[in-house]
């Protein structure tokens, strides 16, 4: 792991004149907006990456961001990786290695999500503040490498109580209907059954999705604080529920995107 996290970081460093990011971002399904509102210095396709894994969806773009954004030096994935397309979890979580390896301090996620709880609509936002892992293993299963993290990570708090409360500030501020909950993270692509949506709820879950944890749990391993944040594009409630597309669920993300820039945006800005 090492030795190709060093080969990566390598390349990245030579064609960015040791560009050092404060803060990486991962930007999830139909929500790479925040992109445009980042100062462009350079951006690098995966594809082009050594050891980089390649994102398979044709609706992601697939290009590692770098510039400034309210003044912050950021780097920031403008199309994120899944279990479901093939890789393994240490795959996915690469490109978190190398942030971290690239300098960043905080590491920003957003995803797009099912709703769980009847309080949260579709088109709301919600900011986790816990996750349950129900995909098939951890990130950090193997030999584990003392200079990347400890073997057995803490994760009574995976997400940053302080940027937690900042984010519901500025949704207040703003007008936003923003809530706080738990992300429950399952292997997809298929979406939930009625039976696995009741099930989901009972055991606690708000909102339900196939990424997030597995960034969260290598960035909390390398003492990265966290901050998340879903848009909810569907709603998973058992009694109510009625067939949903993938063009229903990207148009939702495109109009509660720019709700989510604002509080990604101005959040950053008060690092």
């Amino acid at each position: 792991m090492f030795q190709i996290l060093r080969e990566t970081v390598d390349y990245i460093k030579k064609r960015s004149n040791d560009f050092q990011p404060e803060i990486g971002i991962v930007l999830g399904t139909g929500l790479g907006g925040l992109v445009n509102e980042i100062e462009l210095e350079f951006s690098l396709m995966y594809s082009n990456i050594p050891n980089f894994p390649i994102s398979t969806l044709e609706f992601h773009s697939g290009k590692l961001i770098f510039g400034k954004l309210k003044g912050k030096r950021v780097v920031a994935m403008q199309g994120r990786l899944h279990y479901y397309e093939g890789y393994s979890l240490q795959q996915i979580t690469f490109p978190i290695r190398v942030m971290k390896a690239l300098g960043i301090q905080y590491l920003f996620v957003s995803n797009a999500a099912g709703s769980l709880n009847s309080d949260f609509k579709k088109g709301d936002l919600m900011v986790i503040n816990d996750h349950i892992n129900l995909q098939p293993e951890s990130p950090l299963r193997g030999i584990n490498d003392p200079d990347l993290g400890p073997r057995f990570p803490d994760m009574s708090e995976p997400y940053h109580k302080e940027l937690i409360g900042k984010a519901l500030a500025i949704a207040a501020e703003e007008g936003i209907r923003c809530h706080q909950g738990v992300y429950v993270a399952v292997t997809g692509p298929n979406l939930e059954t009625k039976a696995e949506y009741k099930y989901l709820r009972i055991i606690g879950g708000d909102a339900v999705g196939t990424s997030t944890v597995p960034e969260v749990i290598v960035a909390r391993h390398m003492g990265i604080p966290v901050f998340a944040i879903s848009v909810l594009t569907d709603e998973g409630f058992p009694e109510v529920l009625s067939p949903v597309s993938l063009e229903e669920i990207l148009a939702t993300a495109r109009i509660a995107e720019p709700k989510m820039t604002k509080i990604l945006s101005q959040l950053i800005a008060q690092l």
